[in-house]
């Protein structure tokens, strides 16, 4: 005969703990000592309850099958055909190619890779549609998963300018493409510029759907999943609620254009909050990153190499960024269990309250012109900017905590010799249609006044 041990306990409702932590007190305000408010206006409790929670939107995440995915910079062909072949080997079972050059050989380059199981996503810094029927051509014949990543707007937000000459061009050759292309994915969504340049996560997951509606409102048939490039900080819960939350908000909007395919999300930590100055730190913020991307829902998650603000990409940068995910998988078990975030009250309040500020959010962009109109104004970027500024004004008063930069310091700690990449923003005067979105780090003063005093 099994007893069940809860029969001897009575339960305690969300009232009577509240009345207790209140006589705990001594007298202290219960809302002004334990409840909190983050920058996206969410109050954090305490404590959460059963009695209290409501579960308004359901959300379905597979981390068992999330894929490690290698970053790899496509200039010397052979090198980088190489580098691919060395990261399968080492755990990778993804691969996202940065190509620039339109000349290289695509098909040349798919072929030298076993890609029967292993999930290809590309970033073009071109649009060009014999280079994407190439890639088409290949994943038809070879059966192979490919990611294009095709972003005009996104490439209009981040360098001002879009990738050929006018707005009507890039939709035009996105629906030529569209047409044309049936074994490959096309469109996705650079929602990383959004964290990467201040935005709070409320912004960040509105300015991705609408970022994404424009492209339901202009190409005529999607009929492959669309992709979400993310980026994760640190706030370990509310970036596994903010995954869940895009995830959920992006299927409800999908659906009104019966775009019944769910999206694909690859995600990467943030730069906004690493540092050149004991950089090992960076070993720690990105391995609890990668843990929110996990039970958050991330389809692939490429890790960020502790040294990649400062050094060219390395052999054992990559590496140790690469096992990072290796031992969250095969030795912490995080790929056991899928919906690993669901029967947590706390992750579900969040998830519920940032998907109604983020879709309140995005329905206010709609009625007032849509996304590309308010980008194009320069709303998005200043609303933003105010976003950035009052985090960078944390950050310098030291209420925004990076542990060695601007708390508990290494004075002895050099850096100067060591830079191989030049780390901060940089001002590169052109003429744009409009003012980019601009990507900046909270410690860059602080290091570039460490720089100049270094001997």
């Amino acid at each position: 005969m099994t007893t069940n041990l809860f029969d001897d306990f009575n339960p305690i409702s969300s009232k009577q703990w509240k009345q207790k932590i209140q006589f705990e007190l001594n007298g202290a305000d219960y809302n002004e000592t334990l409840i909190w408010n983050s920058p996206e206006d969410i109050q954090v409790k305490p404590f959460y309850h059963k009695d209290e929670f409501t579960k308004a939107f359901p959300v379905t995440t597979k981390a068992t099958q999330f894929k490690i995915c290698q970053n790899i910079f496509v200039y010397d062909f052979e090198k980088s055909i190489e580098r691919a072949l060395d990261s399968l080997n080492r755990g990778a079972d993804s691969l996202r190619f940065t190509i620039e050059n339109e000349s290289i050989d695509i098909t040349k380059l798919l072929e030298k890779l076993p890609l029967e199981k292993v999930t290809v996503y590309f970033h073009l810094t071109f649009i060009s549609i014999d280079f994407v029927k190439k890639i088409n051509a290949f994943a038809k014949k070879n059966n192979t998963t490919i990611f294009c990543n095709l972003d005009p707007i996104g490439q209009l937000a981040k360098d001002g300018n879009w990738f050929v000459t006018t707005e009507k061009n890039n939709f035009e050759t996105l629906n030529l493409l569209s047409a044309a292309t049936t074994s490959v994915s096309l469109i996705s969504i650079n929602a990383a510029l959004y964290q990467n340049a201040g935005a709070n996560m409320v912004q960040q997951i509105a300015y991705s759907l609408g970022h994404a509606n424009e492209y339901f409102n202009r190409i005529e048939s999607i009929n492959r999943p669309i992709v979400f490039e993310v980026s994760v900080g640190t706030n370990y819960f509310f970036e596994i609620a903010k995954l869940r939350a895009l995830r959920l908000l992006f299927n409800l909007i999908a659906k009104e254009y019966n775009h019944n395919l769910d999206c694909n999300i690859i995600v990467s930590p943030t730069k906004r909050n690493k540092t050149l100055y004991d950089y090992n730190v960076n070993l720690l913020r990105t391995t609890t990153e990668c843990m929110s991307a996990i039970i958050g829902g991330a389809d692939s998650i490429a890790n960020l190499p502790y040294d990649a603000l400062y050094h060219k990409d390395n052999e054992f940068g990559d590496r140790i960024a690469r096992n990072q995910l290796l031992i969250l998988k095969n030795e912490c078990y995080f790929d056991k269990v899928n919906n690993p975030a669901d029967g947590s009250y706390y992750i579900e309040n969040l998830t519920n309250q940032l998907a109604e500020k983020s879709l309140a959010l995005f329905k206010d962009i709609e009625s007032n012109g849509g996304f590309l109109k308010q980008l194009n104004d320069g709303i998005i970027k200043r609303k933003i900017q105010e976003s950035a500024d009052t985090a960078q004004e944390l950050f310098d008063s030291g209420k925004e905590i990076l542990l060695g930069t601007n708390k508990h310091p290494n004075k002895e700690d050099k850096m100067k010799h060591d830079l191989e990449l030049f780390p901060f923003v940089k001002v590169k005067p052109r003429k744009t249609l409009i003012t980019p979105i601009i990507e900046k780090r909270l410690a860059e003063k602080m290091e570039q006044e460490r720089l100049e005093k270094e001997c």
